[in-house]
C-alpha cells in the first residue's frame, strides 16, 4: 500500500447513485458514508467532499441529504427527470468531471467513489496532471479498466461489515 503523507491536500466526490445501487443490489444494504469519509481522507487533508444526489418529486431523501451535509459533506443535487414513457435518468457524470477539473489545480489526491467505466478520461487526465487518483467502489460492479486506469483501488466488499448498513445478503 502507497504511504499517504498527512499533508496531501485531498477531495472526494462520490457519485451516490453507483455506490447506493451496487450496495441495494449486491448486499441489499445501505453505504456507510461516515466510513467512506474517513478511509478516503486516511489522516490526509479534506480540502472538499462532494457528494452528487438526485432529489425526487417526493423529496423522501431529505433526511439523507442532511446527513451527508452533517458528515461535512458538500451536497450536489439534480432533480430525477421523467420521460414520456416513464423512463428516468439523472446522470451525474458531467458534473463529477466538471468539479474534478476545477478543483484539481487545489488538491493533490482526487478520491473518487465509482466504479463507472465513463470516468477512465477523467483519471487519466488528473494523472497527467500529476495528480494522486484513488478509487472507492464495489470490485464486481468497478470497471476492470478504470481500476488499472488509478493509482489505488480500496474494494468495498473486501470488508462489507465496515462500509455497509443493514447488510441482508452476500
Amino acid at each position: 500500500m502507497f504511504i499517504k503523507p498527512k499533508d496531501q491536500r485531498i477531495e472526494i466526490l462520490i457519485d451516490v447513485q453507483n455506490l447506493y445501487y451496487s450496495a441495494r443490489n449486491l448486499y441489499g444494504a445501505r453505504v456507510n458514508f461516515r466510513e467512506i469519509l474517513k478511509v478516503g481522507i486516511y489522516g490526509r487533508k479534506l480540502i472538499r467532499a462532494f457528494a452528487y444526489v438526485v432529489r425526487t418529486k417526493t423529496g423522501e431523501e431529505k433526511p439523507f441529504f442532511e446527513a451527508l451535509t452533517k458528515l461535512g459533506i458538500e451536497t450536489r443535487v439534480r432533480d430525477l427527470q421523467e420521460f414520456y414513457g416513464g423512463q428516468k435518468k439523472a446522470d451525474w457524470d458531467v458534473g463529477i468531471v466538471i468539479d474534478a477539473i476545477r478543483t484539481a489545480p487545489s488538491v493533490d489526491v482526487v478520491v473518487l467513489c465509482s466504479g463507472d467505466g465513463d470516468f477512465i478520461p477523467l483519471v487519466e487526465y488528473l494523472r497527467n496532471r500529476g495528480k494522486r487518483v484513488e478509487i472507492i467502489a464495489f470490485g464486481r460492479t468497478t470497471s476492470s479498466k478504470l481500476r488499472e486506469a488509478v493509482d489505488e483501488f480500496t474494494d468495498i466488499e473486501q470488508n462489507p461489515e465496515k462500509f455497509l448498513l443493514n447488510i441482508k445478503k452476500k
